[in-house]
């Protein structure tokens, strides 16, 4: 299965510990090509249904759902815990999660 960055993925999460995001999910690849193709591990972001208007949540459209994808519980998986590859976002949508990104973790 090839996996690209901004793909977005259904990933089992289980098992979590605490407040970490849990169940089978939808979660876009944060990581780039060059890493997905070499490493054994990708680095994700989950989606939720329900959140509250945080500035590290995106809004998001996917699969006719309104949701939000969760940059403050990135984390890494090993790519057994993918199950299959759902779609991929759009570039607006990218553009938001770049910019997000850089906010959180660069400035």
């Amino acid at each position: 299965m090839e996996l690209n960055q901004y793909d977005i993925v259904l990933v089992n999460l289980n098992p979590t510990i605490g407040t970490e995001i849990k169940k089978t999910r939808p979660c876009i690849i944060i990581s780039p090509d060059e890493m997905n193709k070499h490493l054994r591990t990708i680095v994700i972001a989950p989606m939720t249904t329900s959140s509250k208007n945080y500035p590290t949540r995106i809004e998001i459209n996917h699969n006719n759902k309104k949701g939000w994808i969760v940059i403050d519980q990135i984390r890494t998986v090993d790519k057994q815990r993918i199950i299959k590859v759902l779609g991929t976002m759009t570039i607006s949508e990218i553009k938001e999660v770049k910019l997000v990104l850089k906010e959180t973790f660069v400035d």
